[in-house]
């Protein structure tokens, strides 16, 4: 890039282009339901508490993961109402507003801390989450090459290479503007719910054509074996997975320097965000998914290492691509199975590179703001004269993404200890924000008892109580996977450390105290 175009002392702000379309959109790729049905339903038929199998609670579990979401979108919501001029901070800004909109000279001391808690916290969540998202793109593209020629799989060094390539495209998408990430949005977004919606019909329709598949189906009983939940632990188990599918909608929080109306958009965006993705697809395509499941759909093996249905799911690389082939090759012809699974496949890996580019478009627009406020390096504010994006936060995101894929592609272990790191800081800020928005709204005239007290309340405490869970499980089961927990762990800490070392060395910040009564205020120097 030339001077001209990326420098950092001309007045260059951010461009406000976004229609609620384009918000909506934005975070819609984030949640993505088309990418984590294919990447995650493996791991959810693996789930079991004991020698007890939870997966016919998939559907269940992952209803009460929404209605969670739910809860902590509206703290969002509600949030971002109140402070429209929040620019690029979502829960960064959102958390020392609520303290310096305080009269009490006591609690307006807090704010400095309250932002910067969020503001490194959130970290472990936006610049870790990306490079989990490469990871799942390069494995795809493996999938895809080994279907294609007959079993050769790629090793790890083209694999590496895929994810570095991958993470390269999406950061120059990102890089040109957030014009360009919207339309590609839309694109990805319109291709991904069509596919939805063939899939879910045509699992659908073949199980109601097909009532007695040799082999049989995991829910003999229909819809309502699917829906109805017969185990309130499984429930619970499968929730703790399911959480992490729903995750992403207060990505539109971090667009109100770029929202034409961001007091009303904002809003809008976060919880329209949620309810299409998933409230409509995710329940549908799950709804379908488990509905079409069971040994006449999905086996592996014969005789006595024959299994069938969740069993096999759960040792497939991708179960979802081996019951499309199936019911693909069952309904239209040997080999027509093969071509569905493949386009579907392709579909998921547009998916992937839209979560990748809205995580990475709000990640970075959180740490602008961060450095902005002189919290973190100078360099990361940098805007781009020509494009005004963070251009400096997008490549060096991009580096950390590639990187951080690579290490996930190793192997299922350490694709793991990232995760868990990554869902660490999903929950953690999840819940702080819900405690947000009940000291925000104390005291305030438009409280509402239910909407400012009961919502961000549940919503705190179901945060905590599934952070408790997935880190609960992951230790409890033991060997490897008590490992992987204790690294992510390991990864929080450090992160933690690494932020109270550097506010403690911050050169632009040297003298000013984290417990003080004169803040920063964010709220009045962020760009609108």
């Amino acid at each position: 890039m030339d001077a001209a175009n990326a420098e950092s002392t001309a007045p260059v702000s951010m461009k406000r282009t976004l229609t609620l379309t384009g918000v909506t959109v934005n975070a819609m790729a984030l949640i993505a339901p088309g990418a984590f049905l294919w990447t995650t339903f493996a791991e959810q038929s693996a789930l079991s508490a004991g020698s007890h199998s939870t997966a016919p609670a998939m559907w269940p579990g992952l209803l009460l993961a929404l209605i969670l979401a739910m809860f902590t979108a509206y703290s969002y919501a509600e949030l971002a109402r109140i402070y429209p001029g929040a620019g690029t901070g979502s829960s960064y800004y959102f958390a020392e507003a609520a303290f310096l909109d305080k009269e009490k000279k006591r609690h307006r001391r807090y704010a400095r801390l309250a932002k910067l808690s969020f503001g490194w916290i959130s970290h472990l969540y936006y610049w870790i989450y990306p490079g989990i998202m490469v990871a799942f793109g390069a494995t795809l593209v493996g999938y895809i090459y080994q279907t294609i020629t007959g079993g050769h799989a790629l090793g790890f060094l083209p694999l590496a290479a895929i994810a570095v390539l991958f993470a390269g495209g999406v950061g120059y998408i990102a890089y040109r503007g957030i014009t360009g990430s919207t339309n590609v949005a839309v694109i990805i977004n319109v291709v991904q719910i069509t596919a939805l919606v063939a899939f879910g019909v045509f699992a659908i329709v073949f199980r109601l054509s097909h009532p007695h598949l040799a082999g049989g189906y995991a829910h003999p009983s229909g819809f309502g074996g699917v829906i109805i939940p017969h185990n309130l632990l499984s429930v619970l188990y499968q929730s703790t997975i399911a959480i992490l599918l729903v995750v992403g909608f207060e990505s539109a929080t971090a667009l109100g320097a770029e929202a034409r109306n961001p007091e009303r958009d904002v809003k809008r965006g976060v919880m329209l965000s949620l309810i299409i993705q998933g409230a409509i697809c995710y329940l549908f395509e799950y709804l379908a998914a488990n509905y079409v499941i069971g040994g006449g759909t999905i086996s592996t093996g014969s005789g006595k290492s024959y299994v069938g249905g969740y069993a096999a799911a759960a040792n497939a690389s991708a179960p979802i691509g081996d019951m499309v082939t199936k019911m693909g090759n069952m309904t239209f012809g040997h080999g027509v199975g093969v071509v569905l699974a493949l386009i579907m496949a392709a579909t998921v890996l547009l998916a992937l590179v839209g979560t990748t580019l809205a995580c990475l478009n709000t990640g970075v627009r959180v740490t602008y703001a961060m450095a902005r406020e002189k919290e973190m390096p100078s360099l990361l504010s940098f805007l781009h004269g020509k494009f005004a994006t963070p251009y400096a936060s997008i490549w060096v995101l991009t580096g950390i993404s590639a990187l951080l894929g690579i290490y996930g592609l190793k192997s299922v272990n350490t694709l793991t200890q990232i995760t868990l790191a990554s869902n660490t800081g999903t929950f953690l800020v999840y819940g702080m924000t819900c405690l947000v928005a009940l000291i925000a709204f104390a005291g305030r005239a438009d409280r509402h008892p239910i909407k400012h007290s009961v919502i961000p309340g549940l919503g705190l405490v179901m945060n905590l109580a599934e952070f408790v869970g997935v880190v609960y499980l992951a230790v409890k089961a033991g060997g490897s996977s008590s490992l992987d927990a204790y690294v992510a762990l390991g990864i929080v800490a450090a992160w933690v450390v690494a932020g109270a070392i550097w506010v403690k060395v911050n050169p632009r910040m040297r003298g000013v105290k984290v417990l003080d009564d004169h803040s920063t205020a964010s709220k009045v120097s962020l760009p609108a």
